[in-house]
């Protein structure tokens, strides 16, 4: 079977996995992470861990939501430039039909004290899945002193002093590009 016949295959499951994944996250992107990872790794093996932590960083370091960046860039490395629109397409057809479904009738679901208690519920459980994530991606990043320097800059950065995220991407970018220039340089000397 040709590679092309191969992509084509795909672009079915390739949809119905990520409108599985956006109609059943609550919490958005990164709540999507650990269930992104499950599928495409794990359950269908389309791509590789280490794919996906580079598809992560890629798309929490390019304008736009990271869940519909991480689809559409799964999608592409997947089943090529219809895969990566089926993709973003399937992530994100749930939220836009079920926001389409809520805004008319929005003031009466707001008010509704069954519908706030599940609210609180799910928040709890979102932050369970943002934690999950970090923890999986923690396992599988490289460890090292370069990493735990530029993840501490990066979290007192971002979380304390509420510098604006792209920045502090950018300098983290920067920061790594550096250490493995001057690294490289070292062994070469050598």
């Amino acid at each position: 079977m040709s590679e092309q016949e191969n992509r084509s295959k795909r672009l079915l499951p390739l949809f119905l996995t990520f409108m599985k994944i956006g109609g059943f996250t609550f919490g958005g992107g990164y709540a999507m992470i650990p269930l992104i990872q499950k599928e495409t790794v794990e359950n269908k093996k389309w791509i590789s861990d280490d794919d996906i932590l580079e598809i992560i960083a890629i798309a929490e370091s390019t304008p736009g939501p990271i869940a519909i960046n991480s689809a559409t860039f799964v999608g592409y490395r997947t089943a090529g430039v219809l895969g990566a629109m089926l993709a973003t397409l399937g992530v994100v057809l749930p939220s836009f039909v079920v926001i389409t479904l809520i805004s008319f009738v929005l003031t009466q679901f707001q008010e509704l004290r069954a519908v706030q208690y599940a609210f609180y519920g799910i928040r709890a459980g979102v932050l369970a899945l943002i934690v999950k994530a970090f923890v999986s991606m923690y396992k599988k990043c490289p460890k090292g002193i370069v990493s735990y320097i530029v993840m501490v800059f990066a979290f007192v950065c971002a979380a304390i002093f509420d510098l604006n995220v792209m920045v502090v991407i950018i300098c983290s970018a920067v920061f790594g590009l550096i250490t493995t220039l001057v690294n490289k340089r070292r062994l070469d000397q050598k």
